[in-house]
């Protein structure tokens, strides 16, 4: 396992059981960033990163008892938080590395990704690996319940123009690695970019 791989995984088991508690009103802000992929019944979603599983609920909602949804995350803990939540009655759970995925080429509709881009250690490479497991046309939404200014300043730290975030840095990122992006919002209550998967 990387460093960064271990550095992760350190900092979610240590947060795991009182994640939920520690963002107790977030509930609306992904339900309404799942209605922006614009899934339909039957959809095949992939919730990459899912942590305590809190996109799970409302992805289910929106592919229906004949949809398919899986949550992948790297750290055991979230994902017994996840179950612990009730969540994996909505979605498959799966101990994965989202770097690398074990799931088939072009076998999704959709990746839904919280929090996640800040995550990925080698973020081209690692949004080459969620193309691939999209079919073409397929979305991918990158979401954080809050903006970048509003998380910045809950870590006490301050925007970079490195941050992968930016709309000028996240743009050509997504075109590199096989998608491209379709909307944009950073305000203070949330932040979505809405990517589609290149033929």
């Amino acid at each position: 396992m990387s460093d960064d791989h271990t550095h992760v995984q350190e900092f979610f088991s240590a947060r795991a059981a009182e994640w939920d508690r520690r963002f107790p009103d977030d509930g609306p802000a992904y339900a309404a960033a799942v209605a922006e992929l614009g899934l339909r019944e039957g959809d095949r979603v992939l919730d990459a990163g899912c942590g305590t599983g809190r996109a799970l609920t409302p992805l289910r909602a929106a592919v229906g008892p004949t949809g398919v949804v899986v949550g992948a995350d790297l750290t055991p803990a979230m994902l017994e938080a996840a179950v612990g939540a009730g969540r994996d009655r909505d979605g498959r759970l799966l101990l994965a590395d989202v770097t690398a995925l074990p799931l088939r080429s072009r076998s999704l509709d959709a990746v839904f990704g919280a929090g996640l881009i800040s995550h990925l250690p080698e973020p081209a490479e690692n949004l080459r690996e969620l193309a691939r497991v999209v079919r073409p046309g397929g979305v991918l939404a990158l979401f954080h319940p809050i903006g970048r200014a509003a998380l910045a300043a809950r870590q006490c730290r301050q925007i970079t123009p490195e941050d992968l975030r930016a709309e000028a840095n996240l743009r050509p990122l997504l075109a590199g690695s096989g998608w491209h992006m379709t909307s944009y919002t950073d305000e203070a209550a949330r932040f979505l970019a809405l990517a589609v998967r290149e033929g």
